[in-house]
């Protein structure tokens, strides 16, 4: 794999990309959250507005995988005793079906229970590292920055859903740790298309506060050129 920059379109301005300290980051591409029966529909929302995220995803991510550099997956979830299920949170949401609750694919966003588990278009590949999160964020109560930085990876191109939830706290949380994060605009996606778009102005806004954005092309290109 080739160590030397490439240059991304983006906005505020153009990313360079150290390939070999780089690594895809797809955030909480699951079947609770995108497939029908799950909990992202037992709140009330239309998944066909992540399903979206879905295609751009995969041609990043074959592409991706094609330059030999990391890939690292995350999912949102609990213990099946739910002890580190918050009683804050398990209150939050449709009454009528909560976390851990039966669903049509398994106890809602139980670790090892159908709907848990990331969709079969993007499932990882043996090798590549799965983050089991209890928060929205990314780095909270995982081992990701100890993964990242025995990779010695200093750079994340970040996806998945929802922009304005999880994808924005993971970004967050690793622009406070001091990595610079790019988010791909079209492998991100809300439930609700309007937060979408202003959590992406959010995290480019004043010089890029807290990184960058561009969209899935642009990185392909970049990374499929082989310099």
């Amino acid at each position: 794999m080739a160590h030397r920059v490439v240059h991304i379109p983006a906005t505020p301005s153009a990313f360079a990309l150290e390939k070999a300290h780089a690594a895809l980051l797809i955030i909480d591409m699951q079947r609770d959250f995108l497939e029908p029966g799950g909990f992202g529909e037992a709140l009330g929302n239309d998944v066909s507005h992540l399903r979206r995220a879905i295609a751009p995803n995969l041609a990043l991510l074959t592409a991706w995988r094609a330059a030999g550099m990391t890939v690292i997956h995350t999912r949102e979830g609990h213990r099946t005793d739910l002890a580190d299920l918050p009683p804050a949170k398990h209150r939050r949401g449709n009454a009528a079906l909560r976390i851990g609750d039966h669903g049509p694919m398994g106890r809602i966003l139980v670790r090892g229970e159908a709907g848990h588990d990331i969709i079969p278009e993007l499932y990882p590949l043996p090798g590549e590292p799965v983050i089991d999160k209890p928060g929205k964020g990314a780095f909270f109560a995982t081992d990701l920055e100890a993964i990242l930085r025995h990779c010695r990876i200093n750079q994340l191109v970040v996806t998945g859903v929802t922009t304005e939830v999880c994808v924005h706290t993971t970004i967050r949380e690793a622009n406070d740790r001091g990595y610079e994060c790019l988010a791909v605009s079209d492998c991100c996606a809300s439930y609700f298309p309007e937060f979408h778009d202003m959590a992406l102005r959010m995290i480019a806004a004043q010089g890029g506060i807290f990184g960058w954005v561009g969209d899935s092309s642009a990185v392909i290109d970049a990374i499929s050129r082989g310099d």
